[in-house]
């Protein structure tokens, strides 16, 4: 036996006679996210309010940490700074950045330009500066909302055709809550909300639908293997038998995710999202996608009558 396996290889958890701990722990999850977004809304980020940006290029190293404090000290809103890379960037390396700067009220893009140019100096190629709108902001804002939404449908519209339309519904439900309440958490903790966050929780819904088709296909080839088992049975079996993959996969990912949370502030929320993301979503995949079949018509080829299947 391996010295590193300290899961079980098969466990014996009665899922099914959890669930309602476990969609009382969701609903309560999705209350106070709904509540949060009704009240204070989103804490939206330069991509989505509008701002200045400009990109600088160097004759040496640019010191990123030491622009942040330079740019910071101008007493303007939010101020993202990171390195860019690619043509004359990258001799010397890390020697262009990217400035976007969030303005406060009354004050003017043209100005800000103009001050960031004073401060930085004349060691600097100031290029590609922009002026960014709110109206073009907001558009931008509701396009990812509508991307992320598309995406979960579509997620769960191929589930069920791949599977049967009870799996969608599963898969619709459990997806849409794990990106919802993902999103509810930067409401909460006021999070900035920018495009970083959108491509969090994109990513998001792929990787919960991906543990949710793994339960799934685990419930359709029992089903095929023990059409005399009553589905509540089927449900606990299946699930205990990928209980111990789905456990040590999410804690592989999550041990990859870990250290970009010390990247700085430009991958921290991005990977916020991701690690509440994977507890969330492994959560709903184990106790709820698959619960929700109880509620659901049976699907197609399940038998009500004893279970024939060996004990897990």
């Amino acid at each position: 036996m391996p010295l590193l396996r300290f899961i079980p290889e098969a466990t014996n958890i009665n899922f099914v006679g959890a669930r309602y701990f476990a969609f009382a722990i969701d609903g309560l999850l999705l209350l106070i996210s709904i509540a949060s977004i009704a009240w204070q809304g989103f804490n939206l980020g330069i991509d989505f309010t509008g701002g200045v940006l400009m990109e600088v290029k160097a004759a040496h190293t640019i010191n990123i940490s030491a622009m942040r404090s330079e740019v910071g000290g101008l007493g303007f809103g939010e101020a993202q700074i990171q390195y860019v890379g690619g043509g004359q960037c990258d001799s010397p390396v890390n020697s262009c950045a990217l400035i976007r700067v969030q303005p406060k009220a009354n004050q003017s893009g043209s100005v800000i330009l103009q001050t960031i140019k004073a401060k930085l100096g004349a060691g600097y190629n100031f290029r590609n500066e922009q002026e960014i709108g709110p109206k073009v902001s907001q558009e931008l804002f509701h396009d990812g909302v509508l991307a992320t939404v598309l995406t979960v449908i579509m997620i769960s519209v191929y589930v069920a055709f791949r599977f049967e339309w009870q799996y969608g519904v599963g898969a619709l439900i459990a997806t849409g809550h794990d990106v919802f309440v993902t999103a509810g958490l930067f409401s909460i903790l006021r999070m900035d909300f920018t495009l970083n966050t959108v491509a969090a929780l994109l990513l998001l819904a792929g990787y919960s639908i991906n543990d949710t088709v793994v339960v799934f296909d685990r419930i359709r080839e029992n089903r095929r293997k023990y059409k005399r088992m009553k589905l509540p049975d089927l449900i606990n079996l299946s699930t205990n038998q990928i209980a111990t993959r789905t456990t040590l996969v999410s804690a592989a990912t999550a041990l990859s995710v870990v250290p970009m949370l010390f990247g700085g502030p430009v991958l921290l929320n991005f990977s916020a999202a991701i690690l509440f993301g994977i507890l969330i979503g492994t959560f709903s995949s184990t106790y709820v996608a698959a619960a929700l079949l109880l509620y659901l018509p049976a699907p197609a080829g399940s038998v009500e009558g004893s279970a024939e299947a060996p004990a897990v």
